[in-house]
């Protein structure tokens, strides 16, 4: 689900006139929100916050607004002060229609004449991709700020609603952080995320949870991948998932196939694309751990800490405490398609570009199932727990999952569990609920539910382990042994239409 942070002055009535678009799939939470934040009537200006990776919806969402309110809408672009402000001159005079364009001298005039559209009712304002618009002019946030203020002065008669749209990047995470000045005057913040896997699957309208779950792999839970990059082509069913791949992501001749590089490119700079591909290389080898990564790169843990905070700036990069050592810190790529392009495609670039995607696909088989669904499955099981588990499944309303693991000098592997749930406690570590193992091309046998009890005996002494429930996740089946024992409650067995379909 989306993060829609703070207070509105209105409720939520009247919201069935707010109908939302057909081209906006989902979204239905953000659209309310944005529609009753831009349509409150209460006299005073207001300033919402929508940020989002790209190609997650976030400019049509705005757009689909302004269109509905009647409101004024201007999309910034990389561009020098005095272009962004003609451009944005002549989009005003087109929205007031009016033949003269205005000529401001500057950001402040420009911004006085546009929130004056709301001194007659409530309309939104809308800049997006305000931070290009930041990098040309570093004094616009102030002035924005000292506009803000001044309408908020008695008489309340301006009802503006201005809303500023920019993806989640470092300018966007620094004007809008917990001690900013304009976050302090924001009535509305939407953090627009990539859909889940289960709404990922509706995206892309696929009822086989395993074949939703193979695309889900690829291609994550991105709106644009699913019209604009593959031109709508959905595989049939699971004999067509291979064919499917060969001919997107695979294919040279589509937009899907360069996506993953200009991501990065775009996203982190020329200067350190480099090192975050390395990093994402590492990451799809398997590498989580910071000590790791540097190993893989040879770098020292200096080096590679600058590209993984650039990766975790920029929203590819998700860093978790370990589940059951708190002392040590896993890394996972956030965006599947980032995943798939450094542990399928890039290694095999020259390949794909001189031979036919069926024969390199072929090849890659093994590295896509050991290093990329296997993953992604075990992160689908943790969201599946943290976020759609019925509560009397683990004991407990709200709850966190992630990767943990054990040393022990008897296995040179350790203790690994994949699953590991806990109670949401604030800040603190919350109490032990439940311990997991999740496999995604192996069937799991009563083996598997015997290394989750060496697990427990290994934390008897640290942990209380009286609430603690014993699951397996499997994507291959379960043996008859482990369908007994799940009957006479010893172990949970989820599968894929579990995670799927469970309400």
């Amino acid at each position: 689900m989306n993060a829609v942070h703070g207070q509105r002055r209105t409720s939520v009535v009247g919201s069935e006139r707010w109908v939302k678009p057909d081209r906006l799939f989902d979204r239905d939470d953000e659209w309310v929100a944005l529609m009753s934040f831009s349509s409150d009537p209460h006299p005073g200006t207001g300033l919402g916050v929508v940020m989002g990776r790209p190609h997650q919806g976030k400019t049509l969402l705005l757009e689909s607004v302004a269109r509905a309110t009647g409101g004024f809408y201007f999309c910034g672009q990389q561009a020098t002060e005095a272009e962004s402000l003609r451009r944005v001159g002549e989009e005003y005079a087109r929205y007031r229609r009016v033949a003269q364009p205005s000529h401001w001298r500057d950001w402040k005039e420009g911004l006085d004449a546009m929130l004056a559209l709301g001194d007659t009712r409530p309309l939104p304002v809308i800049i997006d991709s305000f931070p290009d618009l930041v990098a040309a002019s570093p004094a616009l946030p102030s002035v924005i700020h000292g506009a803000l203020r001044h309408l908020d002065r008695p008489p309340l008669e301006n009802r503006a609603r201005l809303l500023l749209g920019g993806e989640t990047a470092p300018v966007m995470t620094r004007l809008f952080a917990s001690s900013s000045p304009l976050l302090a005057l924001a009535a509305l913040k939407l953090d627009i995320q990539p859909m889940d896997f289960r709404g990922a699957a509706r995206l892309w309208g696929i009822d086989d949870p395993r074949l939703a779950f193979l695309v889900y792999t690829v291609v994550g839970g991105t709106p644009a991948y699913r019209h604009d990059y593959v031109g709508d082509d959905v595989p049939v069913d699971r004999d067509d998932f291979d064919a499917w791949v060969c001919r997107t992501v695979l294919n040279p001749r589509t937009p899907l196939f360069h996506e993953a590089r200009h991501l990065l490119d775009e996203e982190t700079g020329p200067w350190s694309c480099g090192a975050c591909h390395s990093v994402l290389t590492a990451l799809a080898r398997g590498c989580t751990t910071h000590g790791e990564i540097a190993t893989f790169l040879g770098q020292q843990l200096a080096d590679a800490s600058r590209a993984l905070a650039v990766l975790r700036d920029h929203g590819l990069l998700q860093s978790q405490t370990d589940g059951l050592q708190p002392g040590i810190t896993h890394h996972h790529i956030t965006d599947p398609l980032l995943a798939f392009e450094h542990a399928v495609a890039r290694p095999r670039r020259a390949a794909l570009e001189q031979s036919d995607a069926e024969t390199v696909w072929e090849d890659a088989r093994t590295d896509f199932n050991t290093l990329v669904a296997g993953p992604r499955f075990a992160q689908v099981c943790r969201d599946w727990a943290a976020r759609f588990a019925n509560p009397a499944t683990f004991g407990a309303e709200r709850g966190t999952a992630s990767y943990g693991s054990l040393s022990n000098p008897s296995t040179t592997a350790g203790l690994d569990a994949e699953v590991v749930v806990r109670r949401r406690n604030g800040h603190m570590r919350g109490p032990l609920l439940s311990v997991g193992l999740a496999r995604w091309h192996t069937g799991m046998d009563i083996h598997h539910l015997q290394r989750l009890r060496r697990i427990l005996d290994a934390l008897d002494s640290r942990e209380d382990l009286s609430r603690v429930r014993l699951a397996l996740y499997g994507a291959s089946g379960f043996s008859p042994e482990l369908h007994a024992a799940h009957a006479r409650g010893e172990v949970l067995l989820v599968d894929l239409e579990d995670l799927y379909r469970s309400v």
